[in-house]
């Protein structure tokens, strides 16, 4: 994916925020018919966080993004773009994003959403990279924030064990071809758009119409079985799709969607990684969505897992349907 100018985008700073109120298993084994060991063997998730009721996901978002601008070194006036990927907005209009400029003092940035669920921190780097790479950018924030727990019925356990809280933010500039986010791809397939949805709160399920609300059309449902087979094939197929004939052992850290434990146990067995290329903390934030990967990628650099120079694959996949992967050169 080099590109004719010789151009290319890293990542120069990373932020993350979790709202500090955690969910346990034993607080789901007292709400609905579960029991940790049923959780755990199916997801491999023991907690997660979620927001109380003065947090939303404008806070967080703004949190990880001043902290991402104070690891980067960058000021908040230097800041030309702001896109916001979630799926959880803080209201349908206008564009969190928006809401969010103020408060981090990105007074001279454009700012837009960009929603493709789980899928949105890679859909919105490849994005925020082609305006870098073209020179109409020099320094770039893309945000993956979610308040997944304002969207789940905590009444159906085969949705509501999943989902977290959190933000995580990067802060992007220009950097050399070969050097950076390498090889960048990414792929929808609206035939599935079922599979994982909300169907109610827009114009076809309206919220305020009451049969929709008793009918918990509000929420997030799936269909997890057959979401898990095209989730194993289009993660590997993606991978393998930007790693362009890169011997597997040549990549360093395998960071993924925090979506389930199987689902990437799966993925890495089919990419012939090994248990020590591959970063997870599913077990303590659960499926946080867009903000999965920054916060997974956060904490692994925090404890010297990835180093300037090693190679990093990145993998998502979520509604819509939508997957991505990318290619960087640390």
């Amino acid at each position: 994916m080099e590109e004719p100018n010789g151009r290319s985008a890293r990542i120069v700073g990373l932020g993350t925020a979790v709202p500090s109120r955690v969910l346990t298993n034993a607080d789901f084994e007292r709400m609905v018919e579960t029991t940790d060991e049923w959780i755990l063997a199916r997801t491999g998730i023991r907690e997660r966080h979620v927001v109380g009721p003065d947090e939303s996901v404008a806070t967080i978002a703004v949190e990880a993004g001043k902290r991402a601008m104070e690891d980067a070194g960058v000021a908040p006036e230097e800041v030309e773009l702001v896109i916001l990927a979630t799926a959880t907005p803080e209201q349908p209009i206008p564009a969190t994003a928006t809401i969010i400029q103020p408060r981090l003092g990105v007074s001279k940035a454009t700012c837009f959403d960009l929603s493709a669920a789980c899928s949105g921190f890679l859909y919105a780097l490849r994005v925020a990279r082609q305006f870098i790479v073209t020179g109409d950018v020099s320094t770039a924030m893309v945000i993956g924030a979610e308040t997944l727990s304002r969207y789940t019925d905590y009444t159906d356990r085969s949705t509501c064990i999943l989902f977290g809280d959190g933000a995580g933010a990067a802060v992007l500039q220009a950097a050399p071809a070969g050097e950076g986010i390498l090889r960048s791809a990414w792929h929808s397939d609206g035939t599935f758009a079922d599979f994982i949805q909300m169907p109610g709160g827009g114009s076809r399920f309206p919220p305020n119409v009451k049969e929709h609300i008793d009918a918990k059309l509000p929420f997030i449902k799936m269909r997890g079985n057959e979401t898990f087979k095209v989730a194993v094939r289009s993660l590997t197929e993606v991978c393998l799709e930007v790693l362009d004939g890169t011997p597997i052992e040549e990549v360093k850290l395998f960071v993924p969607h925090q979506a389930n434990q199987r689902i990437v146990s799966a993925v890495g067995e089919r990419l012939g990684l090994k248990d020590e290329q591959v970063y997870m903390n599913l077990e303590r934030f659960g499926n946080t969505s867009s903000a999965s990967i920054p916060l997974a990628l956060r904490e692994a650099i925090d404890r010297g897992r990835l180093q300037r120079g090693d190679l990093l694959l990145m993998a998502a996949f979520g509604g819509g349907l939508t997957w991505a992967a990318s290619l960087v050169r640390w």
